[in-house]
């Protein structure tokens, strides 16, 4: 009797030890930091959209977006509309002022500018900067190939202290909006002579306080052509799975279940992907304490 008592509790401080490590083994997590993730984004390889899964990356508990001029910071996401927001630490605002090389998004990247986003640009050369073109009347005079509403903006930021200290003339800011920054997506402030740069999304219901707008860089994204959400990755989240990918070459949807597995449809009754098991390894390591328990009483 103490021989099995001994060992029914040997077999319970196992299952106390290892259960946690059972029920939290799901690969693909729906958090990074305080942001919750869903489709079409994903923590870690084969997790969400193979399309955005090499653009967008969870990191120590970070969620940046990675183009071709830099790692960006992602503030938040609105699910409802589409919508990521990012914030660029060489950008200026109404409270710091610094030389920046621009912003660009590569040209293959699932995402496009938000119509709110608002670029101005910074202490730009009105001689040399290709922003700026000779009057069509022949004089001298230059006019900026920029959006003609954009100068309550200029003269805003330039009121800015951080700003307004540089003695900068308005001539100098130009601003587009909507965001058109043609085919490439490219904003390269050294092409265009000009310093720095803003960025800003909303007014925050302040159009006259500089301080309080919402500065960052808004971008939407589509699930795919037709911007359908997927039926096949529903039917995933609905048994608490996360939406995924292999990492073959084809790149077949998988759903990630908290046993850590992947299946073919969702957590329920899917089959198991690339695994020649029967039942999860949590699931058999379960059974057999079970069996052993029975056998030992």
């Amino acid at each position: 009797m103490k021989l099995k008592n001994s060992s029914i509790t040997f077999l319970s401080s196992l299952l106390i030890i290892f259960l946690p490590s059972l029920i939290s083994s799901q690969t693909c997590q729906k958090t990074c930091g305080t942001l919750p993730i869903k489709y079409p984004f994903g923590t870690g390889p084969g997790c969400g959209d193979p399309r955005f899964q090499p653009y967008v990356t969870c990191t120590d508990q970070k969620l940046t977006l990675s183009t071709h001029t830099g790692c960006y910071t992602i503030t938040s996401i609105d699910y409802n509309s589409q919508v990521i927001y990012i914030s660029d630490p060489t950008m200026s605002t109404c409270s710091c002022t610094q030389p920046s090389k621009g912003f660009g998004l590569d040209w293959n990247a699932p995402f496009s500018f938000h119509d709110n986003t608002v670029f101005a640009l910074l202490d730009c050369s009105t001689t040399s900067s290709p922003i700026y073109r000779g009057g069509d009347d022949g004089s001298n005079s230059t006019f900026p190939m920029c959006d003609s509403q954009g100068g309550s903006i200029c003269s805003l930021l330039y009121s800015c202290e951080a700003i307004s200290r540089l003695s900068l003339p308005i001539s100098t800011c130009c601003v587009y909006t909507p965001v058109d920054l043609g085919p490439s997506f490219e904003m390269d402030l050294q092409k265009l002579h000009c310093t720095s740069y803003s960025a800003l999304y909303g007014f925050n219901g302040q159009e006259s306080n500089p301080e309080l707008w919402k500065y960052g860089i808004a971008l939407k994204y589509k699930f795919n052509f037709n911007n359908d959400y997927p039926s096949l990755c529903a039917t995933c989240e609905k048994s608490n799975g996360v939406c995924g990918f292999n990492s073959n070459s084809y790149k077949s949807f998988t759903c990630n279940c908290l046993d850590g597995l992947n299946r073919t449809t969702d957590c329920f009754y899917g089959t198991w992907s690339y695994s020649p098991k029967i039942l999860p390894w949590g699931t058999e390591i379960l059974s057999l304490f079970w069996f052993t328990m029975l056998a030992i009483i």
